[in-house]
C-alpha cells in the first residue's frame, strides 16, 4: 500500500487547492441525463454509448428474470445455464462476460462484482434487486470513464433506488410452473425524513422435470434527505435464496431420451446465498462545485452445488460444492468543480474483502466427502482518478482522465491436500489514461457529436491464481498468474437525430486484451486463455412518434478471436456472440391501457476455438400488457417467450457423461459434445397491484 498512501496526500491537497480557486470561478459544467438510446439529450456525455434508463422506461418491460434489466443497454444479453438463484450469465461486446467478469456494477454506491469469488472471477448475482424501486440506470461501454476500474472492460452500470414512491403498493403476480410473487412497498415523511421500504418473497419450480424450489426472502429499509445531488441517505438491504438447479446437460441425452427436454443429470444440485448490506450516501452541491461520499459493508454468503460433467468420475456422480463467505466493506469520495476553463473531477475509491472461507470440495447430494482446496483471504483494492473536460470552442470539447489501481492480498490456505504451498502475498498495480474527443461538425444540427474515445482498462484475476504454485486437485505444478488482465480500447462514435422524434447512435469500438485469465470455480485453478482481439459495430435507435408510443431498436456486431491459435484448434473465441438485435415497442399513453413487446435475436457463436461447432440462432418475444381498473387498481400480464420457441438460453461445448454411458462402460474420460440449457417454454404470470 506504500504507493496509494504517497499519492493520497496529494491527491487531498489538489482537492484542497482546487476548491479555493474554484470558489469564484463559474459553475462546472451541468450534468445532463442521457435517456436511453436518445442523443438529442447529449449534454455533457463523453462517448455514443453513455445512457441513462429511467424507471418509467423499466415498467413496460417484461421480463423473465430480474437482471434482464441489463438488457436496457443495447447489444446486452442476460441468459442462465442453472438454477435462477444463481448469478445469471452475461455477454456484451463480444464477450462471454461469464458471470460478470468484464462487466462492472454497482448498486447505491455498492460494488454487486464479487472478486476472488468460489465460482467465478467478478460474480455478479443481481437476483436481489427489485426493478419496481430502480429510479434509473446509468450505462458506460468500454474503458473510457475514469471512475470504472476493476471489470468494466465492455462497460458498466450504476443503478439507484428511488427515495419516495408515489404511493404505498402491494403487487401480487401468480403464473405457471408454481411462480408466485409478493410486493409489498410504501414510502412516507418520519420526523422530517423520507422514509421508504419494501418486502418481497418470492417462489418458482420452473418448467423442469426437477422442481426448482426456488425461495427468495428479500427486504430494503432507506431514510434520507433531499435528492441524490444534494442530500443523503441511509439503506439497509437483507437478501436470501435456496434453490434446486438444472445444470446444462448434453444434448445428446436429450436427443437419447435418457432424460427429457427440461430433464437433469443430478438430483441434488443447486443452493443458498446470502447478502445482506448497510450503506450510506451523501451529495452536496454549492458554487464551487459538488461532492460525494458513500461508504459501505456487505455480509455475502453461497454455497453451491454442481455436477456440469455428469458423471465421468464413476457412478455416485462428480458433483462439488463451491462454498463462499466474506465481508465487504468500502467507500468512495469525488469532488467536481471549475478550474478557470476546465471542469475536473477528482476521486479515491476503497474496497477491501476479508474472506473467511473459499473452498471447493467433493460432494454427493450435497454431503461433502473430500477438500479440493480451501483457503482464507484478504484483498485490499485501491483506486486513484482525476478527469478534465474543458470546451475549447463551440464545436470541440475533451475529456482527459487519468485512473491508478492498486491490488493488495494475502492468501493463506485452510484445507487440501495439494492446496497447503498455494498461500502467499501479492500485490501489483496499473496506470490507465483515458481521452474523449467531441465535436460537433460544422453545419450539423446542434444536437449531432462526434466521439473520438481510447483507453486503458483491465480486469483483476482471481489472487488464488497469482500465489498458486501446484494445481490443488492433483498437485501437478501450475504456473503463478500476473494479477491485472490489461486491455486497449478505442472507438468512433456518432450521436444524431437526423428527424423530429427519432435518436440514433452508430459506434465503431476495437478492444484488445493482454490476456484472457479466467477462474475456473470448477477445478479451483485460474486458466490462461492467451491474448485477444475484437472490434464491432453498434447501431441504436430510438423513435418517439407520440408522447405515448416509444419504439427502440440496436443492432450489435462483433468479431472476436485469439491473437494466436490456441493448442492449434483455432483463434475463435468460444461463446463470443457476433451478431445480437433487439426490438422494443412501449406504449403508455397514461390512461387505462399499458404495454411493451420486445423482441430479442441471438446469432449463432463459435462453441470452441476451431468454430467447427456452432450455436443454433434464435428470435424470443415477450409481451406485457396491464389495464388500470382504477386509479389505485391495475391488472397485469406478462407472456414469456410469446412464440413458445424451442431453442437453448445457452450452448458449450465440453466433455460430460450421463448415468447410462458411466453403466455401459463408454464414458472413459468423458465425451465432448454439445452441453445445453434450454429456453423455457411459453409462459404467463398475472399480477395484480393495489395502491394506497
Amino acid at each position: 500500500m506504500r504507493h496509494i498512501i504517497i499519492r493520497t496526500p496529494l491527491l487531498a491537497a489538489l482537492l484542497a487547492a482546487s476548491q479555493q480557486a474554484g470558489a469564484a470561478a463559474a459553475p462546472p459544467l451541468p450534468e445532463v441525463t442521457v435517456i436511453g438510446n436518445r442523443p438529442g439529450l447529449i449534454g455533457v456525455a463523453d462517448a455514443a454509448g453513455d445512457a441513462t434508463v429511467t424507471a418509467r422506461q423499466l415498467a413496460t418491460r417484461p421480463l423473465l428474470r430480474t437482471a434482464e434489466l441489463l438488457e436496457t443497454l443495447p447489444g446486452m444479453i442476460v441468459t442462465q445455464h442453472s438454477g435462477d438463484g444463481k448469478a445469471n450469465q452475461y455477454f456484451l461486446r463480444g464477450f462471454n462476460l461469464d458471470h460478470g467478469s468484464d462487466f462492472a456494477t454497482s448498486v447505491m454506491g455498492m460494488p454487486a462484482n464479487v472478486a476472488s469469488h468460489a465460482h467465478g472471477q467478478g460474480y455478479m448475482d443481481l437476483n436481489f434487486l427489485m426493478p419496481e424501486l430502480i429510479a434509473g440506470i446509468q450505462f458506460h461501454k468500454g474503458v473510457y470513464a475514469a471512475e470504472d476500474g476493476d471489470f468494466s472492460n465492455t462497460g458498466s452500470s450504476r443503478i439507484e433506488y428511488q427515495r419516495q414512491l408515489k404511493a404505498p403498493f402491494v403487487d401480487v403476480t401468480l403464473g405457471a410452473h408454481r411462480h408466485r410473487r409478493v410486493l409489498a412497498a410504501g414510502s412516507g415523511e418520519w420526523r422530517g425524513f423520507d422514509l421508504m421500504g419494501a418486502v418481497e418473497a418470492a417462489g418458482n419450480d420452473g418448467p423442469w422435470d426437477l422442481p426448482a424450489r426456488l425461495r427468495k426472502r428479500n427486504g430494503v429499509a432507506r431514510l434520507s434527505k433531499g435528492s441524490a445531488d444534494d442530500g443523503f441517505s441511509v439503506t439497509a438491504m437483507a437478501y436470501e435464496s435456496d434453490w434446486r438447479a438444472t445444470e446444462h446437460v448434453p444434448q445428446r441425452a436429450i436427443a437419447g431420451g435418457e432424460i427429457g427436454r427440461y430433464g437433469a443429470l443430478s438430483g441434488s444440485d443447486g443452493g443458498q446465498t446470502h447478502r445482506y448490506s448497510l450503506s450510506g450516501e451523501w451529495a452536496g452541491a454549492n458554487a464551487a462545485g459538488a461532492s460525494r461520499v458513500n461508504a459501505y459493508v456487505i455480509d455475502y454468503g453461497l454455497n453451491y452445488f454442481a455436477a456440469p460433467s455428469g458423471f465421468i468420475s464413476g457412478p455416485r456422480g462428480d458433483q462439488h460444492e463451491q462454498a463462499d463467505r466474506r465481508l465487504i466493506w468500502g467507500g468512495a469520495a469525488r469532488q467536481s468543480l471549475r478550474l478557470g476553463e476546465v471542469d475536473v473531477t477528482a476521486g479515491v475509491q476503497l474496497r477491501q474483502d476479508r474472506v473467511r472461507q473459499v473452498g471447493l470440495y467433493e460432494t454427493v447430494d450435497r454431503v461433502r466427502s473430500g477438500t479440493v482446496r480451501q483457503d482464507r483471504l484478504t484483498e485490499t483494492a485501491v483506486g486513484l482518478y482525476v478527469e478534465a473536460r474543458r470546451q475549447w470552442t463551440p464545436w470541440l470539447r475533451s475529456t482527459l482522465g487519468l485512473r491508478r489501481d492498486q491490488i493488495r492480498a494475502s492468501v493463506t490456505p485452510t484445507g487440501g491436500a495439494f492446496n497447503m504451498d498455494n498461500g502467499g502475498k501479492v500485490g501489483a498495480g496499473q496506470t490507465s489514461p483515458k481521452l474523449a474527443l467531441v465535436l460537433r461538425p460544422s453545419g450539423a444540427r446542434g444536437d449531432t457529436e462526434l466521439y473520438l474515445n481510447w483507453g486503458y482498462g483491465f480486469h483483476s484475476n482471481d489472487v488464488r491464481g497469482a500465489t498458486s504454485a501446484t494445481h490443488p486437485a492433483d498437485g501437478s505444478p501450475a504456473d503463478k498468474l500476473a494479477l491485472f488482465a490489461k486491455s486497449t480500447g478505442a472507438e468512433i462514435g456518432l450521436r444524431s437525430k437526423p428527424l423530429p422524434g427519432w435518436n440514433t447512435s452508430l459506434s465503431l469500438w476495437r478492444m484488445s486484451a493482454a490476456s484472457e485469465l479466467v477462474f475456473v470455480g470448477d477445478e479451483g485453478v485460474t486458466e490462461a486463455r492467451g491474448a485477444s482481439r475484437r472490434h464491432g459495430v453498434e447501431w441504436s435507435n430510438y423513435f418517439a412518434p407520440s408522447s405515448a408510443v416509444n419504439i427502440d431498436a440496436d443492432l450489435a456486431w462483433s468479431h472476436a478471436r485469439f491473437r494466436e491459435p490456441v493448442d492449434g484448434g483455432g483463434a475463435h473465441v468460444p461463446n463470443a456472440i457476433p451478431l445480437t438485435a433487439s426490438l422494443g415497442l412501449s406504449y403508455e399513453p397514461g390512461g387505462a391501457w399499458f404495454g411493451g413487446l420486445r423482441l430479442r435475436y441471438l446469432g449463432a457463436y463459435a462453441l470452441e476455438e476451431s468454430n467447427t461447432h456452432k450455436s443454433v440462432p434464435f428470435w424470443l418475444a415477450n409481451l406485457k400488457l396491464g389495464y388500470r381498473i382504477t386509479p389505485t387498481l391495475q391488472l397485469g400480464v406478462d407472456v414469456l417467450n410469446l412464440f413458445d420457441r424451442k431453442a437453448n438460453d445457452i450452448e458449450y461445448w465440453g466433455g460430460a457423461c450421463t448415468r447410462g454411458e458411466q453403466a455401459d462402460g463408454s464414458c472413459g474420460g468423458g465425451i465432448a459434445g454439445r452441453l445445453v440449457h434450454p429456453l423455457e417454454p411459453r409462459t404467463m404470470r398475472l399480477s395484480l397491484r393495489a395502491s394506497f
